[in-house]
C-alpha cells in the first residue's frame, strides 16, 4: 500500500517536525478542556464510580446524554448510496457515536478474561473452547450499538493500559481507503499477545447497511506456545430507514489452533424466516484428523456453552419429536413496496436452552442501567475515551482522545462536533494533496505491512517501538 493512488481521497495531516513536547503545547487548549470535561464527568457521577480490584476508579457515565435521531431524515443522505461501500462517502455526525473505530476494536479486550483462563487450562481442547468464547464475546458489544463510530483519520492512533485487567493495546489507522486499522495488545505478564487488522467493507442495501469484516485475528497463548486465527463475522444493521434500528450478525468464523491444527467452525445463524435463529451460534471442534470433540452453542448476545457431541445430537433428535411446525405470518399489505415497510425485528428468546450435561463458557456482562441513554455502550466502553491529565503527559498527540469532534459530541454539543469534523476532514484533504504535489508518500508510524507468520497472508505486524514513547515525529492530525 505504498502507493498514493490507493488512498483516494485520504485523510491524513501534515508530518511535524516538532518534538512530541511541541506537539502537546500546540493542543495545550484542548487538553485543558479535556481535563475541565473530565472533572465535570465525574462530579456528574454523584461519587457512584466503583473502584476495580482496588486499581482506580474509572467513570460510570457520559458526560452528556444522547442527542434524538428522531427529527433527521436518514433516507435523504442514504438514497443516494444504494449498493456504495459507506467508507467513501461523508457522512453527516447524526450516524455517529462518541468513539473512534480504533476505540471500537479495543472492546474486544472487555473479556480478557477469558484469555487468562486459556492460558491457565492444561487440555489444548479446553483451551480452544474457551478461545472460541473469546472470539464471540469480542462481538457483544454490537448489541444495539446503532451508532456509527467516527472513521479514523490516516495516522491516528489509540492507546489502552488496564493493570486491572492485566494488558496494554495501541492501534493505528495505517490506510484511510481502503480504511485499515491495525492493533496490538499484549498481557502485562508477558503471557499472551492479540493483533490484528480489521478492514471493514461497509455496504447499503436500501433498508439495511452490511459490514463485512476482512483481515485477520491473531491471539498468541505464549505459555502453551500456541497462535490462532480467525476473522470475526458479518454485520448488519436492519431498518436505516423506517422502523426500528436491529442488528443481527452472521456467517462461519474458522478458528485455527496453528500448533495442534484443531479447529472450531462456528456458525452465526441469521435470524431466518421466523426469527428462530436470531442471535444464535452454533459449531463444533474438530481435530486435525477431523473428528468433532465437542459441540459449542449459544448467543452472541447472550452466552455460550460446550458440551459432548453425542449428548448434543441425542438433545436435539430428542427435541424435534416435540416440535409443531410454524404456519408463515400472513401479511394483509402484501401489494406495498418492499422499501415502503420496515424489516421487523423478530421476537427475541431471552433465553438459551441448555442442553443437559453443558459447560458454561461465557455469559455477557449487564450494562449500565442509563445504557439507553449513552448510545448503548457497555461500562467497558463508557471509560474508552476518559481523559485526565496523567494521560496526557504520555499519549501519543495523534490519540483519537485529543480529536475535537469526537470530544464535542461527546459533551452534547452537535454543532461544534460537526464543525470540527468537517474541519479534520478538509484539513487532511489538503495534506494529501500537499503530499502528492511533493511526491511524498504516507508512512505508517508503528505498524509495518508484512506477511502473517500463521497464515502466511499480507498482514499489519507491530514494529514494537510505540511503547518506547518517542512521538517527535507524530504528524499533525488535529
Amino acid at each position: 500500500m505504498n502507493n498514493e493512488d490507493e488512498f483516494y481521497d485520504a485523510v491524513t495531516g501534515l508530518e511535524s517536525d516538532e518534538s512530541y513536547e511541541g506537539s502537546a503545547e500546540m493542543s495545550s487548549k484542548v487538553a485543558s478542556t479535556i481535563v475541565n470535561d473530565s472533572n465535570s464527568a465525574k462530579q456528574k457521577t454523584n461519587g457512584s464510580q466503583p473502584q476495580e480490584n482496588g486499581i482506580r476508579k474509572r467513570r460510570t457515565t457520559l458526560p452528556a446524554p444522547m442527542f434524538s435521531r428522531s427529527d433527521f431524515s436518514v433516507w435523504s443522505i442514504l438514497k443516494k448510496c444504494i449498493g456504495l461501500e459507506l467508507s467513501k462517502i461523508t457522512m453527516p455526525i447524526v450516524f455517529n457515536e462518541p468513539l473512534s473505530f480504533l476505540q471500537r476494536i479495543s472492546e474486544y479486550m472487555e473479556p480478557t478474561y477469558l484469555i487468562h483462563k486459556a492460558n491457565s487450562l492444561a487440555d489444548s481442547v479446553e483451551r480452544m473452547q474457551v478461545v472460541a468464547a473469546f472470539a464471540v464475546s469480542a462481538v457483544a458489544s454490537q448489541w444495539e450499538r446503532t451508532g456509527k463510530p467516527f472513521n479514523p483519520l490516516l495516522g491516528e492512533t489509540y492507546e489502552l493500559a488496564r493493570d486491572d485487567q492485566g494488558f496494554r493495546l495501541v492501534s493505528e489507522q495505517v490506510s484511510h481507503h481502503p480504511p485499515v486499522s491495525a492493533f496490538y495488545a499484549e498481557g502485562l505478564n508477558n503471557d499472551f499477545i492479540f493483533q490484528g487488522s480489521i478492514y471493514p467493507k461497509l455496504k447499503f442495501w436500501g433498508k439495511s447497511v452490511e459490514a463485512e469484516p476482512r483481515g485477520t485475528i491473531t491471539l498468541e497463548l505464549l505459555k502453551h506456545n500456541e497462535a490462532y486465527t480467525w476473522t470475526n463475522p458479518s454485520c448488519c444493521v436492519h431498518n436505516v430507514i423506517i422502523g426500528k434500528l436491529w442488528i443481527e450478525q452472521y456467517g462461519t468464523v474458522e478458528i485455527i489452533n496453528h500448533s495442534t491444527g484443531d479447529k472450531c467452525v462456528l456458525n452465526f445463524k441469521p435470524c431466518g424466516m421466523f426469527g428462530k435463529e436470531l442471535h444464535r451460534v452454533e459449531g463444533y471442534i474438530q481435530d486435525k484428523n477431523k473428528k468433532k470433540l465437542c459441540v459449542i452453542y449459544g448467543k452472541w448476545t447472550e452466552c455460550m456453552w460446550s458440551v459432548d457431541p453425542s449428548t448434543y445430537d441425542s438433545f436435539k433428535k430428542s427435541e424435534k419429536k416435540w416440535v409443531e411446525p410454524r404456519k408463515p405470518k400472513q401479511n394483509d399489505d402484501s401489494d406495498r413496496s418492499e422499501n415502503d415497510e420496515a424489516d421487523d425485528m423478530p421476537e427475541v428468546q431471552e433465553t438459551v436452552q441448555v442442553v443437559p450435561g453443558s459447560k458454561l463458557l461465557w455469559r455477557v456482562a449487564s450494562r449500565p442501567p442509563d445504557s439507553t441513554q449513552m448510545y448503548n455502550f457497555t461500562n467497558f466502553a463508557v471509560t474508552l475515551n476518559e481523559m485526565d491529565p496523567e494521560l496526557i503527559r504520555v499519549l501519543a498527540p495523534t490519540d483519537c482522545r485529543f480529536r475535537p469532534d469526537i470530544r464535542a459530541m461527546e459533551n452534547g454539543d452537535m454543532a461544534l462536533a460537526s464543525r470540527e469534523k468537517e474541519r479534520l476532514e478538509e484539513k487532511q484533504r489538503g495534506a494529501r494533496k500537499e503530499r502528492a504535489k511533493n511526491e511524498d508518500e504516507w508512512k505508517t508510524r508503528w505498524f509495518q505491512l508484512s506477511t502473517n507468520p500463521h497464515t502466511g497472508t499480507p498482514d499489519w505486524i507491530f514494529t514494537g517501538e510505540y511503547f518506547d514513547r518517542k512521538y517527535a515525529d507524530c504528524p499533525d492530525i488535529y
